[in-house]
């Protein structure tokens, strides 16, 4: 199958955007880590700024490869796709969600409702990506 036959669906382009918009918000709270937003958002701080800044960098970077994926195609350009992004957002999700349930943080109520809804809407992306059989493109 060669690139210029495939054709993406509207509901990949609606996903891919939707996907898209979630990392690139996540990765520029992350990115925002050593400016307080950990305090603002109630979530659990660390004792460098260095991790969570670098994970900001590559969610963001999933957030700008799903936008290449959504709007590359007419040009040949390939970023990633439904698929990869699938695995991504289970593995996060559940890597949170195993966080949260094991490890008991010491944090105010609104840290615990920031990072259940992180969780549960990566979750659901990658669930409605899987339902939706929108992995495959249309030749």
């Amino acid at each position: 199958m060669r690139e210029e036959n495939i054709k993406m669906n509207r509901k990949q382009k609606i996903l891919l955007s939707i996907d898209g918009y979630v990392n690139l918000i996540l990765g520029i709270l992350l990115l925002l880590f050593p400016l307080g937003i950990a305090d603002f958002l109630g979530v659990p701080k660390t004792n460098t700024n260095f991790y969570p800044t670098i994970l900001g960098g590559v969610i963001f970077g999933i957030g700008l490869a799903l936008f290449i994926e959504r709007y590359g195609l007419k040009y040949n350009i390939r970023g990633l796709s439904l698929g990869g992004a699938i695995a991504i957002n289970f593995s996060g999700s559940l890597i949170l969600t195993a966080w949260l349930l094991i490890n008991p943080f010491d944090l105010p109520l609104r840290g615990y409702i920031i990072l259940w809804i992180i969780a549960l809407v990566v979750l659901l992306i990658g669930f409605v990506e899987i339902a939706s059989k929108s992995w495959h493109y249309e030749k």
